[in-house]
This record gives structure tokens, sequence and C-alpha cells, in this order.
């Protein structure tokens, strides 16, 4: 079934396409939203709440405004992000055991090579050092504007203004 045709069976409630796209994209969602999270099982909730999500709220999504793709991953993001600056979730986060945090700082140096689940590093590795490190924290570790501002030591503007052309960048190799 083609792409567009199973994402207008999903915009009318077909269980059919529902499960079709839950079995296309559910690796690529659990694995941008493990990247925030480092927690699989949460993760894992996570992922399927997406799914949920883009079930009920199915009909906002347009052709117009992008891919069915990055229209969930969207979802996917700030569910994640979402999940991760919950208060239940920082209370569970207070006795992580120490080899969580030595993966962590870790991360922090290097694009993590699980977010290519997607295909979208081989984009990424393409641009600028400057858009790879500000996208790597925005998107795929789920940094804030101001936290990624803090982080990268530059101005929020700056980070704003390159956080835009990056994807601008990004987006003309995806066309």
């Amino acid at each position: 079934m083609e792409l567009q045709n199973l994402v207008e069976k999903f915009k009318e409630k077909d269980a059919h396409a529902f499960e079709k796209l839950y079995n296309m994209y559910y690796n690529s969602i659990l694995g941008v939203v493990f990247n925030i999270i480092r927690d699989h099982n949460i993760a894992e909730e996570v992922a399927q709440d997406v799914f949920i999500k883009a079930w009920n709220n199915s009909a906002s999504y347009s052709v117009k405004k992008g891919r069915f793709f990055t229209w969930i991953l969207n979802i996917a993001r700030n569910a994640a992000i979402d999940k991760l600056r919950s208060k239940e979730f920082k209370k569970k986060s207070k006795n992580l055991d120490a080899d969580i945090f030595v993966d962590i700082l870790h991360d922090h140096v290097n694009l993590d090579s699980r977010t290519d689940t997607i295909g979208i590093k081989g984009f990424v590795d393409k641009l600028a050092d400057n858009c790879k490190k500000l996208i790597d924290f925005l998107y795929f570790k789920g940094f804030t504007q101001k936290e990624a501002s803090e982080s990268l030591e530059i101005p929020l503007g700056t980070v704003k203004t390159r956080n835009r052309n990056c994807l601008s960048n990004l987006r003309t190799m995806l066309a």
C-alpha cells in the first residue's frame, strides 16, 4: 500500500493502516525517544504513547506541512522531552546507577550512532561541524535552545539563528 494512501486511511481511523505505520516507524521512534530518555522501559512506553497521540490527533496532520514521518517524529521528540521533565521521571532519576552517567557524559561528546535508525545521520554528517553539534543537542539529546546555548557557550540568539539555518540546509538535502 502506498504511504500516502496508508496515511489517509490512518487519518480515517483504519486499524490496519495504524498497524502498518506502527510496524514501519516504531523502531525509529523508539530510537529517538531512547536517545532522550535513556531508559529502555520508559522509552518503550513513551514510543507507544506517541502512536496513540498520533492516532487521536491524526486529523491535525497535513501533507502540506511536511512528511508523515516528520510529523510523528516531532510528536515523539516532544513526548520524550515532556517525560524527561516530568516530576515522576525526575523523582525516579534521583538514584541512577553511575554507569548511566558515564554513558550520558560520553554521548554528549559524539553524535550518537543509534540515531541512524532513521537514516538521518548520513545527512547530518554532511552539515558543518557547528550544525552537527547543535542538531545533536537540540534534536537527538532533547536540549532546549537555552540549554544548548549554555552548553555550547554561545548566545541564545545565535543558537536560534543557527538552528534555523542548519534545518534549512538539512531540508535542502532531503528534498
